[in-house]
């Protein structure tokens, strides 16, 4: 399926339309199933995105919120995930939310994944809105190209679940949702910004290798259409 892009003047009008979107999303499932789920990506990129979303006028008492990946690291480091949604998204309407963090504190990253699947696998399948990101290299989630878990994480018929994941661009180790649990959801978003991005995207889109750009997974084999907003 090709991916359905939608542009924007800037990353304030894109921020609100997405918010719009994703609201909406999780309001037809609260009324459809009584519940909501919400996977948002780490970074500079959805600041924006997360304090539009944040005072939406919705039932955040009855939504859960993770995230699609996460660096090894406490809560309160400044590179933590964690603490960017704590700070931007899980305030106004949406601090009622419920939030399921993936850092946990173990001996090893690999013990915290192990962790983080027991704890989001109350989340029903499959997630009702997936919001990724993607960074320079083409990667997305913690999907790193030659991570040393990155053939594992991809399959398409692997569990639903969270993996650790090394890689030699990814600075800390992380902790990252499989492909299969994150790539069927009701709305998946790849969210990016500026110029640079969308090049990216571009030399993503026009190759087939998964190790050099993982973002082609996504692109070319995901379940779910893919949404990409993007703006200057």
């Amino acid at each position: 399926m090709e991916p359905n892009i939608h542009e924007f003047a800037d990353g304030t009008v894109l921020a609100e339309k997405l918010a719009d979107q994703v609201a909406h999303r999780l309001a037809a499932a609260l009324e459809a199933k009584g519940a909501a789920s919400l996977v948002v990506s780490g970074g500079s990129t959805p600041k924006t995105f997360f304090r539009a979303l944040s005072g939406r006028d919705i039932d955040w008492t009855k939504v859960t919120v993770t995230l699609v990946d996460e660096r090894f690291v406490p809560m309160d480091h400044p590179r933590s995930n964690h603490l960017l949604v704590r700070e931007n998204l899980l305030q106004d309407k949406a601090a009622a939310a419920r939030f399921i963090p993936l850092y946990h504190d173990c001996p090893s990253v690999e013990e915290a994944a192990r962790k983080a699947t027991e704890a989001t696998a109350a989340i029903a399948p499959p997630f009702d809105v997936v919001i990724l990101g993607m960074g320079g290299d083409g990667h997305t989630a913690s999907f790193f190209p030659h991570g040393n878990n990155l053939a594992e994480a991809l399959e398409a018929a692997g569990p639903r679940r969270v993996l650790s994941m090394k890689a030699q661009d990814a600075d800390e180790p992380r902790l990252t949702f499989s492909f299969s649990s994150l790539t069927d959801a009701g709305l998946l978003v790849l969210h990016i910004e500026g110029q640079e991005k969308k090049d990216v995207l571009a030399r993503a889109q026009e190759g087939t290798d998964e190790n050099e750009m993982p973002i082609r997974a996504v692109l070319h084999r995901a379940s779910s259409p893919v949404d990409i907003y993007w703006a200057p």
